[in-house]
């Protein structure tokens, strides 16, 4: 995610020399990439990256503490409040129960006799910088708040809670809010919502206010509200219900429950000297399982030899320590307590490591070319043989897609493999066929006027017991506007150009017209599939392992000494004749049918070129007389077939 910070205000908790240019590439070389910097009257906004595992630098606070560590002679200036009330587990102004699977913790302050007015000058300019639209002293408070610490908060008219006392639950299939942008949910459960005293949803938490609690022009108690809550109840709602704040997607990235007490406590500082309200003398807080110290073990060898440097535990502790770190030697052995705000974030002493090597310098870090022998082809490898398929469908005309591993659950059917968070519907479950991904590639080239194939060489995953899926290599086609014989001829053209000698049977699936569907079979196995879709495009897949092992040892014979007789014999047949088994009863009609293929169709009269040959001698018109005779006598005999 990108974000906007101010150099005035970063400079509020970062004491430095250094110019905005500076900051932006120290930053940029051993921290969050700033990818501009632009000029807002008299202050300089940054334009900052945020990736998904590093939210603590998601406001002005994080990034002034990713500064402090890497520029030199910085210094990182303290949060320091006004505000000493204690927390405390029960509240009289607020009855609360909180389902703590879905809100880590649940803090909240009455602030009583608030006074709504246009908030200071100085914290319009800074929120109007950063792009945040100022709106009154209440909400600026909020996004204040939100942009400098990280932490989002929001605020409820304490007024229009009923028996002053919330539910913090999960919402039920179907339950309808409002929000402040008076937008009406229906909402698809499992979402975090908050209910009051009469049982009225007054909070689509984590997401956006409900539209019956939100603060007016005449709201005169607030109750400062402020929670960390479930990552994954907030994108999936967030996503779900086309909601996207920026404190949704701070919450959906994890935030550390322990930056909450900053955020009460600025808010009750802010709200005391903004609006002339007085906050209760006592912090609700609900924190029932706090965060526990996490401590990382790493040897000094380990870290050296990752980073090809000799560096002193010294320095590997000054590294740390500006970014939170606790650090402790026991030997050559250190053992690292990471701060609350990274415990998402470093798991394992690689992490450790990478620490030390961004505030160290990367570029600090010597370079070596590769050494050694250049490596030998593998041997047997699939890609040659993955090329070459690709290249003759290409020769074909056919065009190649790439398509998602990711499909609907209703496309694919059992057994396969279900996200447990998918993104949508349509990207549930992982494909055990490429022909959903064909279908749906045909279906977005519809507008297409001339007939076109499209093919593609993926994986497909089946399932497996108590195993990762197994990933299966697949080549698959479709056809659209295509005739069944030259579709099916171009895939009998590839088995032929891959030496592959298979034969075909008809066998109905799932997914295919009645009768519209046969097999291709090498040695008595299946190898693939061709046939009509019950969507009505012809369409085949092949697995690529088993076509390679089809593939047939080259032969090579001489060319014949003598030339063939040629001629075309055309033959009348019942409906439904199957032209490929005529075609194999023709092959082995006679030891001197050297070649035929199917030169013309009309009606039902279909024209055969027949080649008959002899290895030792020329074959005269008397010669062929026999074996035609035999041609025609086994067609007539197994298909019906007459000569016209």
């Amino acid at each position: 995610m990108n974000i906007l910070i101010s150099d005035n205000w970063l400079r509020d908790y970062l004491k430095t020399s250094a110019t905005p240019g500076d900051i932006a590439k120290a930053l940029s070389l051993s921290g969050p990439s700033v990818e501009k910097v632009s000029r807002v009257g008299k202050d300089s906004v940054y334009s900052i990256e945020i990736t998904t595992n590093r939210i603590d630098a998601v406001g002005v606070y994080g990034i002034a503490r990713e500064a402090s560590a890497i520029l030199p002679k910085a210094k990182l200036l303290p949060l320091r409040f006004a505000s000493r009330q204690p927390f405390v587990k029960a509240a009289d102004y607020l009855k609360a129960s909180v389902d703590p699977s879905l809100c880590q913790r649940f803090t909240a302050v009455l602030v009583r006799n608030v006074k709504i007015a246009p908030s200071p000058e100085w914290m319009q300019e800074r929120l109007s910088a950063v792009g945040v639209r100022p709106i009154n002293s209440v909400v600026d408070i909020s996004n204040y708040i939100m942009v400098e610490l990280g932490q989002p908060v929001h605020t409820f008219d304490y007024d229009k809670i009923k028996g002053h006392k919330m539910t913090l639950r999960a919402s039920r299939t179907g339950e309808i809010i409002t929000t402040l942008d008076s937008k009406t949910h229906k909402l698809p459960g499992g979402d975090i919502v908050i209910e009051d005293g009469e049982g009225r949803l007054i909070d689509l938490a984590g997401i956006m206010g409900g539209a019956n609690s939100a603060i007016g022009e005449k709201s005169k108690n607030v109750l400062l509200f402020v929670q960390t809550y479930n990552p994954v109840n907030i994108r999936r709602t967030s996503m779900a219900l086309s909601q996207r704040s920026l404190a949704a997607e701070i919450f959906e990235k994890g935030l550390d429950p322990e930056l909450v007490t900053a955020g009460v406590r600025r808010g009750i500082d802010l709200f005391e000297d903004l609006t002339g309200g007085k906050a209760e003398d006592r912090i609700l807080d609900i924190y029932p399982a706090p965060v526990r110290v996490k401590i990382v073990s790493v040897a000094l060898e380990f870290i050296n030899q990752r980073l090809g440097v000799e560096l002193s535990k010294t320095q590997i502790s000054s590294c740390l320590g500006p970014l939170g770190f606790e650090t402790s030697w026991k030997g050559s052995v250190l053992s690292a307590e990471v701060p609350s705000w990274r415990a998402r974030d470093i798991e394992i002493p690689e992490d450790i490591v990478e620490e030390v090597a961004r505030i160290y310098g990367y570029h600090k870090l010597p370079s070596r070319l590769m050494e050694g022998a250049i490596p030998e082809p593998v041997e047997s490898s699939p890609f040659v043989f993955e090329t070459k398929i690709k290249n003759i469908l290409k020769g074909f005309g056919a065009v190649e897609v790439y398509t998602l591993s990711l499909v609907s659950g209703q496309d694919v059917g059992e057994p396969a493999l279900k996200l447990k968070n998918p993104l949508g519907a349509d990207t549930s479950t992982l494909r055990t066929s490429l022909m959903p991904s064909l279908v749906q590639a045909v279906k977005t080239n519809a507008g297409t006027k001339e007939p076109f194939h499209l093919f593609e060489m993926s994986n497909v995953y089946l399932p497996r017991r108590g195993e990762l899926p197994a990933e299966v290599m697949s080549l698959a086609g479709i056809f659209s506007d295509f005739s069944y014989r030259k579709a099916k001829g171009q895939v009998e053209a590839l088995m032929e150009e891959l030496d592959i000698n298979s034969r075909e049977e008809g066998e109905d699936s799932r997914g295919f017209l009645p009768d519209q569907r046969i097999v291709f079979k090498s040695d008595g196995k299946i190898i693939g599939q061709f046939g009509t879709l019950e969507e009505g495009h012809l369409y085949y897949e092949f697995p690529t392992g088993k076509l390679s092992e089809s593939v047939l040892s080259k032969k090579y014979t001489p060319i014949a000494s003598h030339p063939p007789q040629i001629e075309d014999i055309t033959f009348v047949f019942p409906q439904k004749t199957k032209i490929g088994e005529v075609i194999a009863k023709i092959q082995t009609a006679s030891s001197v049918v050297h070649k035929i293929s199917l030169k013309e169709i009309y009606s039902d009269a279909y024209t055969f070129r027949i080649w008959y040959q002899h290895p030792e001698k020329t074959l005269t018109n008397e010669d062929i007389e026999k074996p035609r005779g035999e041609v025609i006598k086994k067609v007539k005999e197994a298909f019906g077939g007459v000569v016209k």
